[in-house]
Parts: structure tokens; C-alpha cells; sequence
């Protein structure tokens, strides 16, 4: 092996210096000067600068324009008037129904029902001890040694003791519910969104607290132009795209279409239900789409792939292994993705360069990177077998 590789080496040299001698020796004389040109290199073009052309269901209808909202939402507010002691979640955090949310101080609300079941047990006290004086009474009237008018006045004074009982019990009921609103609970499985006060705050009746929705509910809250309401039925399809999710189309089914304009827009509102696993996270997002009142299938290339030189429009095609300058015909554009409907140029299958530049010539030759990679292992699968 060692002998091998010194032969290598030593014809290697001897090629080397003939090759020196033949760049140093001057030009035979008569011989013509040389004309050959360096050949263009081939341009390079990985799998994602390239689009295959292809049919597409284009969609067309009205658009909608609204939000990402959850059907399940609650404002919580506070029923009593009371000081907030603790705040036991935070915005984002996920809670159970009946979980404890908020606690506000419950000490003057505690004071008044111990005094409301105060009045109670001495109403219950002062009802008895009339029930007994009017039981007397009746005895001694059936006697003869009480008046009608004594056993009319004792059956008055037994009947407002009755009463005063079933307000104080009314009383305690009361005290005991006041109690258990300075304990503001979870009403479903959910999320929180928004906190609005903190330990110190006073909370006055009415004042919101918290917000919580379920993330599981939510829908496409959308207005439609009240000319085209009447193209609108429950049921259709409508594709839509949300702010926040880039170019990813979400799918719905119109529920509900409201039966009267908002006043001042004169839009009409469509509730829209997601279809399928595919949905936004996060409510509150501006969302815009159209809906699907009829269908076609037509053959789209996006718009970055158009080359605009005034009114005319073409694309470079990828075919045989070089460049085509091929010149369009575009049609209506996709309201949903963008791209244009081609009437003339293109056919099903055609290749084009996605993001063309100004780089770019007619008849360039062009090469994969697929094919450029299995150029160079044919090249050192020799070379390796060699050694």
C-alpha cells in the first residue's frame, strides 16, 4: 500500500509539470488564438422556491368582518359592598366552577346576621307566649269569664307575633345570602381574563371584578353588509382567516343570522360556529372571511409569483431543466387566499418560481437541489471505490 500511494504521488507530479511546461510555452505560430467562452453555471433552486401550478376551490360570497369571541363568558360582580380581602387568581389562570375567586370581608355582613337570628329567636320566643295567651283565652271565654272583645285582642297579638317571626326568619335568609356573595366562585370550568381589582380595593355593588370565559366555546361573532343579508342562510360555509395565525384558514357553519341591523352600521350579525379540530386559542381577535354561497374550481398561482411590467403579467416556468418567461392571463383574484385565477398561460402541473427577482433571464438553465446533491455523490463514489 505504501509503494501504491509513492506511485500515485509521483505520476501526479509528472502531470503537474507537463502541464507547466504547456501553460509556459508560447503559442505554435500560425495556430488561432482561443474562443471558448466560460459556460453559464446552472441556477441552483431548492424544493421550496418552486409552485406547482394546480386547481382550486375558490370560493364566492358576501364577506364578513368580526371577532373571536367565547359563548361562555361571565362578568363577575360584586352584590354586596364590602372591603376585598383576597384575590386568589390572576389573568390566564384556569379554574374549576365553584372555585373561590375572589373573598371580600364579611365582618359587618357576619355581625348583622348573628343580630338577625337574634330577632328571630325572640319573635319565635314573643309567638309562643302569645299562642298561650290565646289559648287561655279561649278557655276562659268558653267559661263565660272572658269577653269576645279579650279573646279578639289576644288572637290580634298572636297573629303579629306570627308575623314578626316570618320576618325575621325573611331577615336571616337575607344576612346568609349576603354572607355567601362575599365568596365570589368560579360559575363554569374556565379561564380568567381579566382581573379588575386587588386586595384593599372597596368593592361597590355592581363593581366588576372578574372575567372568565370558557376557551372551549368560542365562535365567530361577524356583520355582514345588510345588502347582502339575503345570500346569507344558516348552514353555508364560510372560510375565514384570524389575525394572529398568519395565513391559516380556519373553517365554520353559520348558526344563527340575527333578525334585526345594528343601528348606527346598518350591518347585521352572523354567529359562526368552527368546524373541525382546527381553531384559534385566544378570544378577542379580529377575524374577516367570506362566505361560501357558491363554488368553483379554477387553476391559481399566488401573487408573488407574478411578474407585473405594466398591464402585462407573467411567470417563469421551470421546464427542461431552464427558465420560461411565460406571459398571463389573470382573471378575478381569490378574495380568501389572494391568488389569481389564471384564464391563459399555465397548465395543471406547471412548475413556477415562487419568489422571481429581477435576476432572473428567459432560457437561464437551472438545476435542483435534489439533483445537484446526487451530481456530487456520483463524483466521489469513484474516487472512494479507487482507494
Amino acid at each position: 500500500m505504501p509503494h501504491r500511494n509513492l506511485l500515485i504521488l509521483l505520476v501526479l507530479s509528472v502531470l503537474v509539470a507537463a502541464c507547466d511546461k504547456g501553460a509556459g510555452s508560447p503559442q505554435a505560430a500560425g495556430s488561432p488564438p482561443s474562443s471558448t467562452t466560460p459556460a453559464t453555471p446552472p441556477l441552483l433552486l431548492a424544493a421550496e422556491d418552486v409552485h406547482t401550478v394546480h386547481n382550486s376551490a375558490l370560493a364566492s360570497g358576501p364577506a364578513i368582518t368580526g371577532s373571536v369571541q367565547p359563548e361562555r363568558r361571565a362578568d363577575l360582580r360584586s352584590d354586596v359592598q364590602a372591603i376585598v380581602m383576597k384575590v386568589l387568581k390572576e389573568n390566564g389562570d384556569v379554574v374549576k366552577k365553584g372555585d373561590l375567586l375572589v373573598h371580600l370581608d364579611d365582618t359587618a355582613i357576619r355581625d348583622g346576621l348573628a343580630s338577625a337570628e337574634a330577632t328571630s329567636r325572640s319573635a319565635a320566643q314573643a309567638f309562643e307566649q302569645a299562642g298561650r295567651q290565646f289559648d287561655r283565652m279561649k278557655t276562659l271565654r268558653a267559661s263565660g269569664m272572658a269577653s269576645a272583645q279579650a279573646l279578639d285582642d289576644a288572637e290580634g297579638r298572636r297573629n303579629g307575633a306570627q308575623s314578626d317571626v316570618e320576618s325575621a326568619k325573611a331577615r336571616v335568609v337575607l344576612a346568609r345570602q349576603q354572607l355567601t356573595r362575599t365568596e365570589v366562585r368560579a360559575p363554569f370550568d374556565g379561564v380568567i381574563t381579566e382581573r379588575k381589582v386587588s386586595p384593599g380595593d372597596t368593592a361597590q355593588i355592581g363593581k366588576e371584578l372578574l372575567k372568565v370565559i370558557d376557551p372551549n366555546s368560542l365562535r365567530f361573532e361577524a356583520m355582514v353588509s345588510a345588502d347582502n343579508v339575503g345570500e346569507v342562510k344558516a348552514g353555508q360555509a364560510v372560510h375565514f382567516r384570524v389575525n394572529g395565525y398568519g395565513d391559516q384558514d380556519f373553517t365554520g357553519k353559520v348558526r344563527r343570522v340575527s333578525p334585526a341591523a345594528n343601528v348606527t352600521t346598518r350591518q347585521v350579525e352572523v354567529l359562526v360556529d368552527f368546524v373541525g379540530d382546527k381553531q384559534p386559542k385566544l378570544s378577542g381577535l379580529y377575524a374577516e372571511g367570506r362566505l361560501e354561497t357558491e363554488s368553483k374550481t379554477s387553476l391559481t398561482i399566488p401573487a408573488t409569483a407574478v411578474v407585473r411590467d405594466g398591464d402585462k403579467a407573467s411567470a417563469f416556468r421551470v421546464k427542461d431543466n431552464k427558465l420560461q418567461k411565460v406571459p398571463l392571463a389573470l382573471a378575478e383574484r381569490d378574495a380568501r387566499s389572494g391568488d389569481y385565477v389564471v384564464a391563459g398561460g399555465l397548465v395543471e402541473g406547471d412548475q413556477v418560481i415562487r419568489y422571481p427577482t429581477t435576476l432572473l433571464k428567459d432560457g437561464q438553465p437551472v438545476q435542483t437541489a435534489a439533483l445537484a446533491k446526487s451530481s456530487m455523490a456520483a463524483s466521489v463514489e469513484p474516487a472512494t471505490k479507487k482507494e
